[in-house]
Formats: C-alpha cells, structure tokens, sequence
C-alpha cells in the first residue's frame, strides 16, 4: 500500500495553483498539513485571500499561514500578471472573504515549526516563488534534514528544446526570486523539480475541463469559471484553448513519482544580469572551469513524463469530489 504523504502547500495561489491544492485536498494519500502563501501570481493580500477562500469552500483542515510579499533578492520583472490570472489571482471570479482560517506565524516560522515538531514526516510542494522557503532556511540551519523531500514546480532546463515563460531562459517562479531559488538548490534539502520542460509536456484543454465538470462536482465548475481567463490567455498566446498543466505537474510528481523521469544533476540559478532566472544543471563531480556547481548537492530533475497519466491521476483524483 503507498504510503500517505504529510504535506505543506507553498503556493502563491492563482488558477493552476488552486487546482493543485484541490489535487491535494481529493487524494487519498495526501494529509494536508499547512498552505503557506506567497506573492507571485497576485499580491500577497490576494493570494492569502485565494488561499483561505478556497479553504472555506471545499473544506479543507489544514491551516493557512501568509508569507513573503516580496522577493528577497532582484527579481524578472514588476507586478504580478494579472492578464494570466486575472487582477485578484482567480480568474477575477467573485470571492467571498471567509470570517477565519489565517494563522498568526509567518509561512517560514510555520514550516520551521511543523518540521521540528515532525521531523523526517512532511513533504514540502512548492508551487510558487521559494522566498518562503529560503527564509525557513534562514531561520533553522537543520531545516534540510528536517524535510523529508521538497517538489517544486519551477525552472526550465532545455531538454527537447524547451525554453523560459519570461525569457528565453527563466520560468516565472525562478525569475520571481532567483536568490530564493539559488538557496533553496543548493541547500541538500531532497529536492525534485518539475519544471517547463515536463509541463509543456502535460496539457489540458477544453475537453480535459468538461470532464472535470461532469464528474467532481462543484470542484469541476470552481475550475471550469477559474480557467476562462488562463485558457483566453493562451488562446491569445498561441492560437489554441490549450493549457500546461504546471502545478498539478509537481502533485503528480509527489503522489507518482514513477510518471517521471530524472536526472541527478546540480542546479544554480542566475542571480542577474541577462540570464536572471536560469536554472543551470551540471554535474557536482565535472572538471568544469568554475566552481559554481562543485560540491553543490544533487537535485532530481524532471526530464520526461507519462502525460496521459498525469491527466488521468488528477480526473480520477477529482472525481471524488463528485
């Protein structure tokens, strides 16, 4: 029997965000733990609104702690990008402000926390910038041996081509905090990325959203209103009503590792200049002319995926809400 995964949800919640905590919240092998909240898709006023909206209604048991309204070093670009996920992170559909649900720690103290008081036990999915996750480190040196395994949805490596989302080299959520993400790489935390390359291979369209509507209920019509503006994005962007299925990609990633495949490599990120918010991969133990990647741990990083199978776990996920 597959073990249940204990887990803390960094996200800074937008539409395909939202699908993966829901992703979270219908798997049977997921206890939810905590969702930490982050600036990124919207501002952190928004994402934290997102968070404890979506909380209240699909009632979901874990609390939500704010985090980080700002990167903690140079990031790609200003604003939030709000012609992707609308101006409130949701699609602009109607939210209601729920009475409670946001806990008084700051995200970084609450995963500091969590994981001392259950060391080896949480997996960390992080969907969003890794300022929180940086700052967790900051605060507790043993947080890396204190974290079972972190899954991040985040970075692009080139493999079959695959280029940035906001340049030719950066995927957002790295070029929404390079420094964070450095950190976070290089740490020895046991880390998987799940980036560009592997959710460009996983996509949904409108065939894939009427599915979830008829069979995970009022799940299924949450998702259908959300992703209006994420398909017209990308119907603008491309000529076609189709979709990456991102953060999904890094639930799938936890809950099946075995869709994917990796490679061990060691990942740094570009701090600044024209390349902010590249993801490097190289090898730790290479007679390369600078030590930037020598003695660095190893991350696993996602190279290839079953993509049918992706979109089969998530609709047979869902389908219990129904």
């Amino acid at each position: 029997m597959q073990e249940t995964k204990r887990v803390i949800f960094d996200t800074d919640i937008g539409i395909d965000d939202a699908m993966a905590l829901l992703f979270l919240h219908y798997s049977p092998l997921v206890e939810l733990v905590a969702i930490t909240t982050v600036m990124g898709n919207a501002s952190i006023e928004d994402t934290t609104l997102n968070a404890l909206y979506v909380r209240a209604r699909f009632g979901i048991d874990a609390p939500v702690y704010r985090g980080a309204g700002a990167p903690r070093g140079p990031a790609l670009g200003e604003g939030y990008p709000d012609f992707v996920h609308g101006r409130n992170g949701l699609g602009d559909i109607a939210r209601s402000v729920p009475d409670a649900g946001l806990s008084p720690l700051s995200a970084a103290e609450a995963m500091v926390a969590l994981a001392q008081d259950h060391p080896g036990e949480l997996s960390l999915v992080a969907v969003g910038r890794l300022t929180n996750v940086a700052m967790a480190l900051d605060l507790c040196p043993e947080f890396p041996q204190l974290i079972k395994e972190v899954v991040v949805m985040g970075g692009v490596f080139a493999f079959a081509g695959q280029g940035g989302n906001v340049s030719p080299v950066a995927e957002a959520n790295i070029g929404g905090d390079p420094a964070a993400a450095d950190r976070v790489f290089s740490s020895g935390m046991r880390t998987t990325i799940v980036g560009l390359d592997v959710t460009h291979a996983t996509q949904m369209d409108e065939a894939f959203i009427a599915a979830l509507r008829e069979r995970a209920g009022d799940a299924g019509d949450f998702i259908h209103e959300t992703t209006r503006c994420y398909f017209d994005f990308h119907e603008r962007s491309t000529g076609d009503r189709i979709c990456p299925i991102h953060d999904s990609s890094a639930v799938a990633c936890l809950l099946r590792p075995e869709l994917y495949q990796t490679r061990s490599l060691a990942v740094r990120v570009v701090t600044d200049g024209i390349a902010k918010g590249q993801t490097i991969a190289g090898a730790a133990d290479a007679p390369y002319l600078v030590d930037a990647w020598r003695d660095v741990p190893p991350c696993k990083v996602c190279s290839g995926v079953d993509g049918d199978a992706v979109r089969q776990l998530y609709l047979e996920t869902l389908s219990r809400a129904g």
